[in-house]
């Protein structure tokens, strides 16, 4: 299957946005985003979240630093083996680039319908304006309006999805996201005990999308979903709040986990490739957003995936050190992505596709 085979798997229907549902006066949720309670998102008990647990917080400048590297790549290993998320702070991104991406996107989100249709997604292709992997009429729907763009390599960039003067903050947002990516890649590499040269190569030359969210305000949200509980099909992922409304939760332990927003911290997520070369010390989390009854909530997530030459695969350590064999198949990177796109196309909702990846 060529990659634009590939590629135009990822389609989706085109839905209403929700933003303008709510623009309308809404007094009630259509049904088709009302999530079934007793079906597998739980729903007002769950949404409350469980304050007495919180995600780790670790900070780059000590991970870099030799005096405190030792302790706080422990400190690394331990959030990725045992959450699979945390928060970064001490990143050096400036303050005001994460700030002009954040007022961007409000601002593009707030740009009245028409002229966002201008960037609507068109057929075959989830680049643009709208959702993602609606791949039915009845399917049940996300209370969440996006835009996807494709930013790293710059070759790949449809620019005719770009927003008008959106350009110039996106590329930076997006080079200064790839320079963080690079970091951690290494860092977790350390923290693994794997070759930290070959990650932060791999991640130097890789692929980059960016995904904006919009979460309207809705009157029934302790029966919808913002984003339906999934794991990253990514390496790692790196979001960023727009604010301080928590919305991202992670599933720990059986619980779900509100993550409450840090200032100018990077959320970073292990992802499905990640969770395959650490052959399953690391794990990639599950996790969802919910939504507010009364306030918006924004936010941008950089999926980070290594360059296409770099094979999905148990690294040889990994399996050597934990002393049971390779976890899960090895893949080119055309080959993983086929895997994804086909089940969804095929089967949507089912077996998880971390399973699906098993020996």
């Amino acid at each position: 299957m060529s990659a634009t085979a590939i590629q135009n798997l990822g389609s989706t229907i085109p839905v209403p946005s929700v933003k303008e549902l709510v623009a309308h006066t809404l007094d009630a949720v259509p049904q088709r985003y009302l999530w079934d309670v007793d079906g597998d998102y739980p729903t007002a008990p769950a949404f409350s979240g469980n304050s007495s647990l919180q995600v780790p917080v670790l900070d780059m400048a000590k991970l870099v630093d030799p005096r405190y590297q030792e302790l706080e790549l422990q400190k690394l290993h331990d959030a990725c083996k045992n959450w699979g998320i945390f928060q970064l702070t001490g990143h050096e991104i400036y303050d005001e680039s994460i700030k002009n991406m954040h007022t961007k996107t409000q601002k593009f989100f707030n740009l009245p319908h028409e002229e966002k249709q201008r960037y609507a997604q068109k057929p075959g292709s989830l680049e643009g304006y709208g959702q993602a992997f609606v791949i039915s009429e009845d399917q049940k729907l996300e209370w969440c309006d996006m835009i996807f763009l494709k930013t790293i390599p710059t070759e790949t960039r449809k620019l005719e999805f770009w927003p008008h003067n959106f350009t110039k903050t996106l590329d930076t947002y997006s080079q200064h996201m790839r320079k963080v990516a690079v970091s951690i890649i290494g860092l977790i590499a350390m923290a693994l005990g794997t070759n930290e040269k070959m990650l932060s190569e791999a991640f130097e030359g890789g692929q980059y999308d960016v995904r904006m969210n919009c979460y309207p305000p809705c009157p029934q949200p302790e029966q919808v979903i913002g984003i339906s509980s999934h794991a990253d099909i990514s390496a790692i992922s790196l979001l960023t709040d727009c604010g301080d409304i928590p919305g991202l939760q992670v599933l720990k332990d059986g619980q779900w986990v509100y993550i409450e927003p840090i200032t100018n911290a990077i959320v970073v997520n292990i992802g499905i490739i990640m969770e395959v070369v650490s052959n399953g010390v690391y794990k990639a989390p599950y996790h969802r957003a919910a939504v507010n009854r009364e306030k918006e909530r924004f936010s941008i997530v950089t999926f980070c995936y290594p360059e296409k030459k770099f094979d999905i695969k148990p690294d040889a350590k990994q399996v050597m050190d934990s002393e049971c064999l390779a976890l899960y198949k090895s893949f080119t990177n055309e080959e993983y992505f086929k895997s994804f796109y086909e089940r969804i196309k095929l089967s949507g909702e089912g077996i998880p596709f971390i399973d699906t990846l098993n020996i």
